[in-house]
């Protein structure tokens, strides 16, 4: 009797499948144990409520893959927001006005950062520490208290939303990011500069040998992430109508934990931008299930780091296994 053999699976596909099963394993469970999980309007909030955390790790997703961190994405939010909402209320911005300065600024600070690290040699941990206190310091050095933002376009910009079935709608931030999802993939996948990237964060020595612009490609991811973490924190300003320098503190740790999670390997070469956007949705839904249920929001805490580090053990496996 012949014997089918079935085609064995890239290591390389395993996180992402996994992230996958996941994602299917928490939506059926709390599909099931609560009435209404599965309607459309928790589908929208899914992707809405953390819009700006998936904007900030699609710009991480990038770094991460070139073998690089990024610690200071938190910061670089707190202080967009701050200074959005500063300009704005004073009356001599307009918003896209401020947003334009906002952006060249968070673009600027990450090519910087990149510059650093690539020219000086110098860790990306410490290069990007450095960065994390100084825009958190520079945030605090505009305002130190919240500033609200009242203006006829917000409000406007807060009504344009799309409608996806019954009576649900994704918000304006929620089309921001997906917009930016479709723009990484296209960057990550589709691109010279996205095989430049694989290629130096499997190995950048071989890729320096092989004659690969891995100094161009290094700033270059630096520099999204830090146009990415700036238009999060405007994304952020849109969702709360304010501004706090003490926005997004730590949040560049929940975009580390949400790639890790899409299956993207902390060591740089391995992964797919889809699997960040599954690690959102992942993050999501463990804080709707807590919410649905009525149980502290430390749980969602637990369970994250949970399943964090079951994904850590899953490439260190993963890595041996190759």
């Amino acid at each position: 009797m012949k014997v089918t053999k079935f085609p064995r699976l890239s290591p390389k596909v395993v996180p992402l499948l996994t992230t996958a099963l996941v994602l299917v394993l928490l939506l059926g469970g709390a599909s099931s144990r609560f009435d209404g999980f599965a309607s459309s309007y928790v589908m929208a909030d899914l992707v809405s409520e953390n819009a700006f955390l998936g904007i900030a790790a699609l710009g991480m997703t990038l770094v991460i893959l070139s073998g690089g961190i990024d610690l200071s994405v938190g910061s670089m939010i707190g202080f967009t927001t701050i200074l959005v909402a500063t300009l704005i209320s004073d009356g001599r911005w307009s918003p896209v006005a401020a947003w334009i300065a906002a952006l060249g600024i968070g673009t600027a600070f990450g090519g910087l950062m990149g510059m650093l690290i690539q020219v000086f040699r110098l860790p990306a941990f410490l290069v990007t520490l450095a960065g994390l206190f100084f825009a958190r310091g520079m945030a605090f050095a505009i305002k130190k208290e919240s500033v609200q933002i009242n203006h006829p376009m917000y409000d406007r910009l807060n009504d344009l939303t799309l409608p996806i079935g019954g009576g649900a709608e994704l918000s304006f931030g929620a089309l921001v990011f997906l917009g930016m999802f479709l723009v990484t993939v296209v960057i990550a996948h589709f691109t010279r500069f996205g095989r430049n990237l694989y290629a130096t964060g499997g190995s950048e020595s071989s890729a320096v040998l092989m004659g690969l612009p891995v100094a161009r490609t290094k700033i270059g991811v630096y520099t999204f992430s830090g146009f990415c973490a700036s238009l999060a924190g405007i994304v952020m300003t849109l969702y709360m109508d304010s501004g706090n320098p003490a926005n997004a503190m730590s949040l560049e740790l929940d975009a580390i934990a949400v790639v890790v999670i899409g299956g993207t390997l902390l060591t740089g070469g391995i992964g797919f931008v889809p699997g960040t956007l599954l690690g959102v949705l992942i993050y999501s839904t463990i804080y709707q299930i807590t919410y649905f249920s009525n149980l502290p929001a430390s749980l969602a805490r637990i369970s994250i780091g949970i399943l964090l580090m079951g994904f850590i053990i899953l490439q260190r496996w993963l890595s041996r296994a190759r």
